[in-house]
């Protein structure tokens, strides 16, 4: 691979009141024999390092852009901006605001976190547990406040509070901040009975806190120069970061790494993965200088999950061509592949999510026909019993809590109607206690909503499932509009739960849709793997067969649909824009992964390795290449009409950089021959996640849905490219 900048001219410079054009500064690259030309590549800071850290480094030419980017944005959307303080006020409305979680019990205490009314950010708390028994979260007593995140974040510009740990003696909080929405935390501990932080202060972490089993030292990850979560350390306090014990090194930066704990609190977990293979590493919790004893070697194409219970441990995997995984058992003392033992088989299309232990119980969750439930095993006498709900669409959670030895397991039901409700299941006598029924302050009554499912037939034949809400007084004569929430990816399941901000669409007339496409597991492991790699542009043609079927079906009609997505999720708006641009009134693509080709070139960026067993290597493997190239966003870019498009960014995001969105949108204006428009906004003091704050995140929500009204809507009177 080599590359040739070659200096453009400026085909027009942003201007004051117009449409920002970018400059063509033509980069040309050959690839196995290709040569690829990139107009754009300069919008790419070459600092890029450094504006992540500092934002304010960024290059006053490409600053230049992005500024005239969001005059431009503001100035189109400049007719709803009443309509989107009125949104705000809406997703504001169905807010508890002085909200709080279920207390948690772990020992003399209950662990919570709470938001003041007008808060922003989480107060951590705990009360005194006050004798409520073994499992049972009951007791009052007088609240401390551990950490308030308010006060921390107050005169910062960005503030995402990561995780917080309290030791196993219950004296100390780790806890974690990112102050630029880099992913850069920086973990730090607090004395409960002072409420003051130590000196002990590490930056550059991914934020995760494991402590140890003596209370005076914890485990952490450490990100390298190239952002890449690569290095495992145990922290003693009172020591200096560089005096840090190194427990391992990953060499391959095609692997991340990771850090949990079993729930029985034994052992450490050091995970290393990538998209297709895993290797953990175990490190006894209570030995001060154990060493990491690895479970199975890494092999690729072998995934695998630890828990413990006693002298063995239970573990799920994908071995023996248990593509929807099956749980083993193995001793501690000599975990190898060659002592697992099937515990609980492989069954095709029952996809295993994940599984925790409890004193004397596994407990796994599962899906099967695109619905979760939890089933409950005794693991003396190998009696299951399982909690699932009989509705067409629901999502299905587990909370483990603290503690190992109780007969309480905490789950969370909802439906795209049902807020979310929080619930103790007794497992030795099988009662329900709900703990918890999420509050809408605004009111919400589930009756006045209907959810459906249904299922598109994709062009292969294969059955692809739509959730579905709408008000139950919404016609479904084709008439109404349709907001399409697609992902696609990484097999990740998207979760047919309660989510109070699409209301404010579905209460204006909207139909709202999930378009469970392949490349997520939300009908097993086989989804996943037919929407990945060479098989990549099923989970586009599954997104636009269920938009059909929508308007086939008289939920709405061919052009007043929006579709959405963010991520991996923008990547698959920028290919459905390209496919089937007349289909849809408009896109709304968040941090959309759409230059796929170049950086999945680019192994300098520190997510790129372990991406390729996601897309494929296109560096090594000239057919990954060619796949990529068909379908890659920016790549694809035609002279054609394009409906309107908003792309989101965030100028700090690691994992999809500002300048894809910021060159696919200079492609789109410089080759559309109609249509639009087409806007970018870049969040100037965010990443990947955007404004961190509840309240502060509610606006982007509302920018988008007005773009989503308007579109369907009146329009926009410079909806041209020009």
């Amino acid at each position: 691979m080599r590359s040739n900048p070659v200096p453009g001219a400026t085909r027009r410079s942003p201007r004051k009141g117009g449409v920002p054009r970018a400059a063509i500064r033509t980069k040309t690259t050959e690839v196995h024999g290709v040569t690829l030309s990139d107009d754009y590549d300069w919008l790419r800071a070459p600092n890029w390092k450094e504006v992540l850290r500092e934002p304010d480094a960024l290059p006053a030419d490409i600053r230049g852009y992005l500024e005239a980017e969001n005059a431009y944005a503001k100035r189109l959307l400049a007719p709803t901006r009443a309509l989107q303080r009125s949104l705000v006020k809406e997703m504001r409305g169905r807010i508890k605001e002085d909200d709080a979680s279920v207390p948690q019990p772990d020992g003399p205490f209950l662990y919570y976190s709470r938001y003041r009314k007008g808060g922003e950010h989480p107060l951590i708390c705990r009360r005194p547990r006050a004798g409520g028994g073994k499992g049972k979260a009951k007791g009052k007593g007088r609240e401390q406040i551990m950490l308030d995140a308010d006060a921390l974040a107050d005169g910062k510009d960005f503030f995402d509070l990561g995780d917080t740990a309290h030791s196993r003696d219950h004296g100390l909080l780790a806890w974690s901040a990112d102050e630029a929405g880099s992913e850069l935390y920086t973990i730090r501990v607090r004395d409960l009975a002072t409420g003051e932080d130590l000196p002990d202060a590490i930056p550059d972490t991914t934020g995760d806190i494991v402590w140890a089993g003596d209370s005076g030292s914890f485990f952490y990850v450490g990100v390298d120069a190239d952002h890449r979560p690569s290095k495992v350390f145990r922290h003693r306090l009172g020591e200096r970061p560089e005096q840090d014990t190194l427990l391992h090194d990953e060499a391959d930066a095609g692997m991340f790494v990771d850090i949990d704990e079993t729930q029985s609190g034994c052992f450490l977990l050091i995970s290393i993965n990538d998209h297709e293979t895993s290797e953990i590493r175990l490190l006894d919790l209570s030995v001060p200088d154990a060493k990491p004893l690895t479970v199975a070697a890494r092999l690729v194409g072998r995934q695998y999950d630890v828990e413990h219970h006693d002298e063995k441990l239970l573990i799920s995997t994908n071995a023996d061509e248990a593509e929807d995984f099956k749980i083993v058992s193995a001793p501690v003392a000599d975990p190898a592949p060659a002592n697992w033992r099937d515990l609980i088989a492989h069954k095709p299309g029952r996809l295993i999510l994940s599984h925790v232990c409890l004193k004397g119980r596994l407990i796994r969750l599962e899906r099967e026909d695109g619905l979760p439930r939890i089933v409950i095993r005794d693991l003396e006498t190998g009696a299951e019993s399982d909690i699932a709900f009989d509705e067409e669409a629901y999502g299905l959670g587990m909370d483990a809590g603290y503690e190992f030895d109780t007969d309480t397991l905490r789950f969370i039901y909802a439906s795209m109607a049902r807020p979310a409700e929080t619930w103790d299941y007794d497992m030795a006598s099988g009662e329900r206690a709900l703990l918890k029924r999420q509050e809408v302050p605004s009111g919400h009554d589930p009756a006045a909503y209907r959810v459906r499912r249904i299922f598109a037939a994709a062009k292969d034949g294969a059955q692809v499932p739509i959730s579905i809400l709408h008000r139950a007084d919404t016609p479904l004569d084709g008439s109404a509009p349709c907001l399409l929430y697609g992902y696609g990816s990484y097999g990740s399941a998207m979760s047919a739960s309660f989510r109070t901000r699409p209301l404010s669409l579905v209460d204006r007339g909207f139909v709202y849709a999930i378009a469970h496409v392949r490349g997520g597991t939300d009908k097993g492991r086989r989804w996943y793997l037919d929407g990945k790699r060479e098989k990549k542009t099923n989970t586009f043609t599954d997104f636009i067969a269920a938009a059909e079927t929508l308007a086939d079906n008289s939920f709405t009609t061919r052009g007043r649909i929006v579709a959405e997505g963010g991520s991996a999720g923008g990547m698959l708006m920028g290919a459905v824009a390209n496919m089937a641009p007349a289909l849809f009134a408009g896109i709304i693509a968040e941090v959309p992964f759409v230059d796929v080709l170049n950086t999945i070139l680019d192994d300098t960026l520190p997510l790129t390795p372990p991406e390729w067993p996601e897309w494929g290597d296109p560096i090594r493997d000239v057919t990954a290449f060619e796949n990529i190239r068909s379908y890659s966003p920016y790549d694809n870019v035609t002279a054609q009409a394009y409906p309107p498009i908003l792309a989101m960014a965030g100028l700090t995001d690691p994992r999809v950089t500002y300048w894809e969105p910021a060159k696919w949108v200079a492609r789109l204006r410089a080759t559309m021959t109609g249509g639009g428009p087409v806007v970018l906004h870049t969040n100037m003091g965010a990443g990947h996640g955007g404004a961190a704050g509840r309240f502060d995140s509610l606006k982007e929500t509302a920018l988008a849905y007005a773009f989503a009204i308007q579109a369907v809507g009146e329009g926009w009177p410079e909806a041209s490219p020009d």
